[in-house]
């Protein structure tokens, strides 16, 4: 564990002395947020109000794709917070840790718990335009969403993880997350509903770790207790995987089992690149 936190200290530190970092992180996000919900919000409120049934004429796009914004931001920082490992290979520190008595397991495990730990922070700092944007989200629902973020962050970094264990350059790694970060964005709900896509689409949709992820949020986030059924369907909230509606525990338990499915294969390729 002194190991664990070590590394997972290391990674604070050195996002907190990185403010160029911290400002970089939500270039994207905001960028997101005045192109889909100032330059289309109109649209999409047109768009989806007119696809829903009486008494859904208050829909509020941004506040539809404003989960969603968050989880794009604790996908691109965690993932890209794992290009660290290969930085550390080229200044000499992952040797000065691999002779070390710290298992590689225990090198994995505070690498997430950093990129996690960073993703969030950024994820919640993100909350402060919340009244900018005029939105109104429930004070104990967005208490309760940031530890899910936190396991979204784990999840997420652990994919970075197995990509920065199998690449040996930064700029590499670059290129290839890049081109897996926008499917997985586009195709998990987060800035509209993925219902009703083509069949090798949804396939992708529903192996795709952050569709449950911007799921879990939204539910949390959105008052869905108060929506009708159809309301839900328009709005893509209904997810179903074979016909059958997923529940809430039932996507955080694939989020805990794909975490633990994902540190363990970095770690194994992790052991291989270094042996």
């Amino acid at each position: 564990m002194e190991g664990v936190i070590a590394i997972w200290q290391r990674d604070l530190t050195k996002f907190f002395r990185d403010r160029a970092r911290l400002f970089g992180s939500f270039t994207m996000p905001i960028l997101f947020l005045l192109i889909f919900g100032g330059g289309l919000s109109g649209t999409m409120d047109a768009m989806m109000t007119g696809s829903m049934p009486e008494g859904a004429e208050n829909f509020n796009y941004v506040e539809f794709v404003f989960p969603g914004i968050v989880a794009m931001t604790l996908l691109m920082t965690s993932i890209f917070s794992a290009m660290s490992v290969i930085e550390d290979k080229d200044f000499g520190y992952m040797k000065e840790i691999l002779v070390s008595p710290i298992s590689r397991v225990s090198i994995a495990v505070g690498k997430m718990l950093g990129a996690a730990t960073v993703a969030t922070i950024q994820g919640v700092l993100l909350f402060l335009l919340i009244p900018l944007l005029g939105l109104s989200y429930d004070i104990f629902a967005l208490l309760q969403v940031i530890p899910f973020m936190f396991l979204l962050g784990c999840a997420l970094s652990g994919l970075g993880l197995l990509f920065a264990s199998l690449i040996s350059s930064t700029q590499g790694f670059q290129l290839t997350v890049q081109i897996l970060v926008m499917p997985l964005v586009f195709l998990s709900g987060a800035l509209f509903p993925v219902n009703n896509m083509p069949a090798w689409m949804d396939f992708i949709v529903k192996i795709n770790p952050v569709t449950y992820g911007v799921d879990v949020m939204k539910k949390i986030m959105i008052d869905v207790e108060s929506l009708p059924s159809v309301v839900l369907d328009a709005m893509g909230l209904n997810l179903t995987v074979l016909g059958r509606q997923v529940t809430i525990f039932e996507e955080i338990l694939f989020i805990v089992v794909f975490t633990v499915v994902l540190v363990l294969l970095a770690t194994i390729s992790f052991k291989r690149a270094n042996a």
